[in-house]
């Protein structure tokens, strides 16, 4: 399996995933143009995606689904409250694929799980992604773990978590009590310390690859992210996980798991 993260945070999220049989995309919050000029940039035809799957309504995930939908012609996967919700934004779809959370969706034999995660959505979702044995969590827009989430991520050989906010940096930030009293909520976004403690529970001897996403650009700083990532994946003896920053601004690498 290889996968991308095209872009990470509250700009605009989506991730891509392929096998030797099956390319989708998760979530599509850049414009339909931007989604296209970044899988080129990485080496991807868009004509050849099967699928986009959607994880809930927010904006910064659904901005260009249904302009790319419509373009590529291919099925969009979401909940019901995801697609009531999000319905003026998303457009007419031509191909809409309506899935319950829990549900399992396999595509050429790309297997997706979906979970319900906490956050200030309609019905969100997490995902593991899983072919031939090899499995990627992916997990952004979280406000507190659960042992549902991390019962699902354990097992996983990489994975793509939140790590949104150094919590000093939000405290004194520029942002008005009331956003910050959300992103610090149970529905809002995982502080970097609340990632490393997810981290540290669902690690294993198998996982050696982490790549930290949605980082805030106003209330975080990757070496901050990266720092208590690796001092608490340190600390459980994890010392050969690699961990990965993602950015808003352009794509990571293609990783190969």
């Amino acid at each position: 399996m290889r996968f991308c993260v095209l872009a990470s945070g509250s700009g605009g999220n989506a991730c891509y995933f392929e096998t030797p049989r099956s390319r989708i995309l998760v979530d599509a919050g850049l414009s339909c143009r931007e989604i296209l000029r970044r899988l080129k940039l990485v080496g991807i035809d868009p004509g050849t995606l099967n699928a986009l799957i959607l994880t809930h309504e927010h904006f910064d995930h659904i901005r260009g689904a249904g302009a790319l939908a419509r373009r590529l012609d291919i099925p969009v996967y979401m909940n019901q409250p995801t697609f009531q919700r999000g319905m003026r934004t998303l457009g007419n779809l031509s191909r809409p694929v309506p899935i319950r959370t829990g549900q399992v969706i396999v595509i050429n034999g790309l297997v997706v799980e979906t979970f319900t995660k906490c956050h200030d959505a309609a019905d969100p979702m997490g995902v593991v992604i899983s072919c031939d044995g090899v499995r990627v969590g992916l997990l952004t827009d979280l406000g507190r773990s659960t042992p549902l989430v991390e019962d699902r991520l354990r097992g996983c050989q990489a994975l793509i978590i939140e790590s949104n906010h150094d919590e000093k940096m939000l405290d004194e930030g520029p942002y008005p009590l009331e956003v910050k009293r959300r992103i610090k909520g149970p529905e809002g976004h995982l502080s970097n310390t609340q990632a490393a403690e997810l981290l540290e529970a669902v690690s294993h001897e198998a996982l050696n690859l982490v790549v930290l996403a949605h980082l805030s650009a106003q209330n975080n700083l990757p070496e901050k992210a990266l720092s208590v990532a690796e001092k608490t994946l340190k600390r459980g003896s994890s010392t050969r996980v690699k961990i990965l920053i993602s950015y808003q601004d352009d794509p990571m690498p293609m990783v190969e798991i």
